[in-house]
This record gives structure tokens, C-alpha cells and sequence, in this order.
């Protein structure tokens, strides 16, 4: 019976994305030779938003274990697939490391001792290069602790059908959530936080965990929509569970947009010099315009079309609002990492455009991968008897 559940076979999509990929990566290194800062500043926004995706799958993949449903049940295997590509992040992360000194103002001692930069010299026992990586190190490990334990259990379960290993990914997501939230928080904070380390924000780190979240749900919607047209996902996937997956995208979007407009808000009611130049250079000129835009495209059009119960049921139409969301994950980390490089001047690169489609080639790739080792179902899960019953009255 599992073996009909099998996975199309995706090898053409996966050839595809690798070409788009080394293609995308030759020219970045082109770009290097021309402008070696530009390429490290472009490349650490493609790494930021396909890493998202990875680890707020993990996030979604524990949130599934702890509350049930069958929303989960039919994800579950393309979330997996994506935490599987975990140890492709951090192969991806050493060039960050290699380009700090181009990247971190707090690498360069001379810079330091100029006293305009007394407040990021304080904070130089903590932003260290070595400690910077130690910690880099950590974070990781985490991340990859609970993919490979949650993956590990998943197949067993599939294998023999003990719910023992339903307890124990049940068991570990509830601490696993707990160190997932602080883990994103700190990454945030070492690697996005720190490019203009004399600013700072006490929810910069909850953005990044519903952000990533928004982005890893958007994209397992368009994986589902895509899988849901052919066998043996058609079998199972009803517009219920399109239904379900868009009203926890439109709760995610809801809290992507409390955490930032909360931030802003309490930065400019605070209206500290320290503080509120971080949003002056983004509010003014072009990129003013284009936080207006993300504003609306990212929030107001999902918010608004989400409300709708048949728009939520039809994968078709979901899977835009989803793609939506996507694009405007990626200006919104433009708009919020770009300015730390460029400072007053509004100056995007060719490469800006180019890291994302180059990382996003080689990571989608190496996730078709992933997704073609195991059925796309967890057949022997518990709930599996109730998810196909879901599908007939849906159906009827």
C-alpha cells in the first residue's frame, strides 16, 4: 500500500532547478571578480530567504505534531523534505563566514577605534568572529538535532506503524518549539542584526520567526497545489485541508504584520536617535515607496483575499496568494538588509535579483531530491484513517 503512495518522479523538475542554479551561482562569482563587498551583501539576502523556508518548515512540522489535523498530515512529507535540506544551509553558510570582514562592520578593529563607534566597541565581547561562529555552530546543531530525530521517527512509524514514535515526535516538539523560537531569535540577531550592530530590537527576533514561518507555509501551499493535480495526492488532498492551510496562512501574515508594525511603533513613539534612524533611511525616497508596496501586497491583498472561504478552498487560487507572499518575502528582506549596506542611498544590485534565483536553484533542487525518497504520505500515521474520510465527505 505505501508503495502507491510514492512520489511522481520529479528528476526533470530537479535537473531543472540545478542548471537554474549553478547558472545563477557562475554569475554571482562573476559579480565577485567585479565587486567582491556586493557579492557577499546579495549573497547573504539569497541565503536568508531559502534558509527561512528550511527552518520554518521545522517550526510548521512541530507546530503539526503538537496540534494534529489532517492540514498537516498532507504537508508533512514536503516540510520534512525541506528540514532534510538543513545541512545544505549550513554548507551555504560558510561563505558568510568567509566574507564577514565585507559584510560586519564589527570585524574591522581599525574601524572600532574611532569613538563614533564607542557603543559597537561595548558590544565587542559578544560580537567576536570566533564567538560569532561558536555560536553559528550551535544554533545549527539544533536545527539539526530535531530535523534528523523528527525524520528518523517519521520513517519508523512508517515502517512498523508503532504510535510510540507518534508520541515521541509529539514528545520532542513541545521543547523543540521552545528552542526553535530562541535559536531564530539569536540567528537573527548575530547575522541580520548585527550589520548595523549600534541599532537594536527587542522583537526583531519574533519577525524573523513568523516570517520564516509565512515564507516555509507559502511555499509547502505551492508544493501541495502542485502534487494535489496528479496521482496519488489527488486521492487525498480535499479542498478542506486547502481551506485549513489558508486560514493559518492568513493567521501567520496577521502575525508577521503585528511584529513589525509593533516594532515600528514602539521605535517611533520612542523617537531615540539611536533607534529611529534604522527607519529613516527606509522611509524615505524609493525605499519609503517600497515598504508601501510590501505593506499592501504583503499584507492588505492576503489579508483581505484570505477572508474568502472559497478562495481558500481552491488550491488554484490559493497557490497565488501564496506565490505573492512569496515574492514579497524576498523585497522585504531588500528593503530591510539592503539599506544596512547601503546606508542613505537607495542602490539594489544586478546580484540582489541573482543570489535569490541562485540559492533557490541549487536548495530546490537538492528538495526534490529529498522529496522523492519517501511516499508523500505518512500512511501508518494515526490520523491517516480520518484524512482520507475528510477527502470522501469533502468530496460528496
Amino acid at each position: 500500500m505505501i508503495a502507491s503512495f510514492n512520489p511522481p518522479n520529479m528528476s526533470r523538475f530537479q535537473n531543472r532547478a540545478l542548471i537554474v542554479g549553478v547558472v545563477g551561482l557562475v554569475a554571482m562569482l562573476i559579480g565577485a571578480f567585479i565587486n567582491r563587498e556586493q557579492f557577499f551583501h546579495s549573497y547573504l539576502i539569497g541565503f536568508t530567504f531559502w534558509a527561512g523556508i528550511a527552518v520554518g518548515s521545522l517550526a510548521l512540522l512541530m507546530l503539526q505534531h503538537l496540534t494534529g489535523g489532517g492540514w498537516g498530515l498532507v504537508i508533512r512529507r514536503s516540510l520534512e523534505a525541506a528540514t532534510r535540506t538543513l545541512p545544505l544551509i549550513v554548507a551555504l553558510f560558510i561563505p558568510i563566514i568567509i566574507g564577514s570582514h565585507s559584510l560586519y562592520e564589527w570585524t574591522d578593529k581599525e574601524k572600532l577605534a574611532d569613538p563614533k563607534y564607542a557603543v559597537v566597541k561595548f558590544k565587542e565581547p559578544y560580537l567576536n568572529l570566533p564567538f560569532f561562529s561558536i555560536r553559528a555552530l550551535v544554533i545549527f546543531g539544533i536545527w539539526l538535532l530535531l530535523a534528523f530525530f523528527l525524520n528518523k521517527w517519521s520513517l519508523a512509524q512508517d515502517r512498523t506503524g508503532d504510535t510510540r514514535f507518534t508520541k515521541n515526535m509529539r514528545v520532542l516538539s513541545g521543547p523543540g518549539m521552545v528552542l526553535l523560537i530562541f535559536s531564530v531569535t539569536f540567528a537573527s540577531i548575530d547575522w541580520f542584526m548585527s550589520l548595523e550592530a549600534e541599532w537594536s530590537s527587542t522583537i526583531y527576533g519574533f519577525i524573523f520567526v513568523a516570517s520564516w514561518s509565512l515564507s516555509a507555509l507559502a511555499f509547502v501551499i505551492a508544493v501541495l497545489a502542485r502534487l494535489a493535480d496528479d496521482e496519488p495526492m489527488k486521492r487525498i488532498v480535499a479542498p478542506l485541508h486547502f481551506h485549513d492551510l489558508g486560514k493559518l496562512l492568513l493567521a501567520l501574515v496577521m502575525l508577521w504584520a503585528y511584529f513589525a508594525f509593533s516594532q515600528f511603533l514602539i521605535i517611533w513613539s520612542a523617537n531615540s536617535p539611536e533607534e529611529i534612524r534604522w527607519y529613516l533611511v527606509r522611509m524615505h525616497g524609493t525605499w519609503g515607496a517600497i515598504i508601501v508596496s510590501v505593506a499592501i501586497l504583503h499584507f492588505g491583498a492576503p489579508f483581505l483575499f484570505l477572508l474568502s472561504r472559497n478562495l481558500k478552498r481552491n488550491p488554484h487560487r490559493l497557490v497565488i496568494i501564496a506565490l505573492l507572499v512569496l515574492g514579497m518575502r524576498v523585497i522585504d528582506l531588500w528593503w530591510m538588509l539592503i539599506p544596512a549596506f547601503t546606508k542613505e542611498k537607495f542602490g539594489p544590485s544586478w546580484m540582489d535579483i541573482v543570489a535569490p534565483v541562485a540559492v533557490g536553484g541549487l536548495w530546490l533542487s537538492f528538495f526534490a531530491w529529498q522529496l522523492g525518497k519517501r511516499s508523500l504520505i505518512p500512511i501508518n500515521d494515526p490520523q491517516f484513517e480520518s484524512v482520507m474520510q475528510q477527502q470522501h465527505l469533502s468530496a460528496h
